[in-house]
């Protein structure tokens, strides 16, 4: 056995531990970036993922914060509460699946968050009745069928002074609560001001027509 061949031979085995140790460090990194419950980007990995993605062009950023949550678990168990979270991940998952694409993440508790590629801003008061719609759908748990509200703020980035997440968020966030306190639904602030927005679906001070941005 020539030199060459003791070297290889003697290191096979620690070329394996270090290959199984990586594949190790790879799956605990991404399941870093995962919330173990929703299977959604954790903050953490959706504020670094989402700040470049709005560099690349116009997007509508999403906080939605489900309406009964505690009164949900209180009444039928953690469980119950836990299967809504996932049921509103794959909600979320589900509107941004196809060629629109985007991301999606839980920041903690009942909230989550998203960016959407939106260069046409007409479409986003669709985009957020169906989804609206779709996470406030009647779950089935357990023989018992579940409803939990939602309050879903949004922000157009083309609409900001300046395209930033953390903005973004604040005028969604100032968009989702606006929207809780009239009862959920879901409302869209204007640039750096809330002036135009959607209660349920309805344009605010014009009962019964079809809400959305003007």
């Amino acid at each position: 056995m020539n030199a060459m061949t003791t070297v290889l031979v003697a290191s096979g085995p620690l070329a394996c531990g270090w290959a199984v140790h990586g594949v190790t460090m790879w799956r605990r990194l991404s399941a870093a970036r995962r919330d173990p419950l929703s299977g959604l980007a954790t903050r953490a990995a959706f504020e670094r993922r989402a700040g470049r993605a709005l560099a690349r062009g116009p997007h509508a950023v999403l906080l939605v914060d489900l309406d009964g949550f505690k009164r949900l678990n209180d009444t039928f168990g953690h469980a119950a509460g836990d299967e809504a979270i996932r049921s509103t991940a794959a909600s979320l998952a589900d509107a941004l699946s196809g060629p629109r694409g985007g991301l999606a993440a839980r920041l903690g508790g009942d909230e989550f968050a998203a960016v959407v590629p939106l260069p046409d801003p007409s479409t986003l008061p669709w985009l957020l009745r169906a989804l609206h719609d779709e996470v406030t759908a009647p779950l089935a748990y357990r023989g018992r069928t579940l409803t939990v509200g939602a309050s879903i703020g949004a922000c157009l980035t083309a609409e900001l002074p300046v395209v930033s997440l953390p903005l973004a968020l604040r005028r969604a966030d100032e968009a989702m609560y606006a929207a809780k306190r009239s009862g959920g639904g879901w409302r869209i602030a204007d640039g750096p001001n809330l002036t135009h927005s959607t209660t349920v679906g309805r344009r605010t001070g014009r009962p019964g027509t079809t809400g959305g941005a003007s």
